[in-house]
C-alpha cells in the first residue's frame, strides 16, 4: 500500500462552534469514474496517480460545497474546508471541517442522512485530457479547486464517501494536522 499525505496544522480550539470535523473519499486514482463529471462532455474519467500526486498540495485550504438539493456543485455555497488530503491505495480521501454554525442545515442534513448515502465530488481546473477522442478520457494533469457533497448516487464516483466525526472523534481531531491514516493506526 502506498500512502501520500499533506495537512494543513490547525490551531487547537476545544469545542470551536464553527467547526465539525468530516472525513471523505473524494475520488479514485486510476479507476474509471461510473458516470461522467460534470464539464466531461459525457465521458467517464481516469484521474491518474501521477496527476493526483502531482495535484495533492493544490487540495489544502480548498472549500467544501453543496447544493441544497445534494445533487450537484455550488461553488458560491462553500460550507467548509479541506486541512488534509491523503492518497491511501487507490482513495483520496480528504478531512477538514464543516462550517457548523454558519451553514446549520449542512449539519442537520448530514446528521439525518442515511449511512453511506453521502459522497463527494472533485472540482478541476487546468485538466489535460490524454486523448480527447478516447472513450474515457485519462487525466494527466490537473489542479484541484474545491469539491462538493453530494449524494453518492449523483457523483462521478459512487464509491466516494463522506460522513462527520462523531463527537468522540472530535478531540483526536481538532488540530486536524496529522494524516487520516496516522490517526487511524
Amino acid at each position: 500500500m502506498k500512502l501520500q499525505a499533506m495537512a494543513v496544522t490547525m490551531p487547537v480550539v476545544r469545542k470551536h462552534p464553527n467547526r465539525i470535523p468530516f472525513e471523505g473519499v473524494l475520488t479514485f486514482v486510476d479507476v474509471p469514474s461510473d458516470r461522467a463529471p460534470s464539464g466531461a462532455k459525457g465521458h467517464r474519467v481516469i484521474l491518474t496517480r501521477t496527476a493526483a500526486e502531482d495535484a495533492l498540495p493544490s487540495l489544502l485550504g480548498m472549500a467544501v460545497d453543496y447544493c441544497p438539493g445534494w445533487d450537484g456543485h455550488d461553488a458560491r455555497q462553500k460550507c467548509g474546508i479541506i486541512t488534509d488530503a491523503n492518497i491511501v491505495g487507490k482513495q483520496i480521501r480528504v478531512a477538514g471541517y464543516l462550517f457548523g454554525r454558519d451553514f446549520p442545515e449542512v449539519e442537520a442534513q448530514m446528521q439525518k442522512a442515511a449511512a453511506g448515502s453521502m459522497g463527494m465530488s472533485y472540482e478541476l481546473a487546468d485538466a489535460h485530457v490524454e486523448d480527447m477522442r478516447a472513450a474515457v478520457w485519462s487525466l494527466t494533469k490537473v489542479t484541484f479547486t474545491g469539491a462538493a457533497i453530494l449524494l453518492r448516487e449523483k457523483a462521478a464516483y459512487g464509491g466516494t464517501e463522506f460522513r462527520l466525526k462523531r463527537m468522540t472523534e472530535q478531540a483526536g481531531a481538532e488540530g486536524a494536522g496529522q494524516p487520516l491514516a496516522a490517526r487511524r493506526a
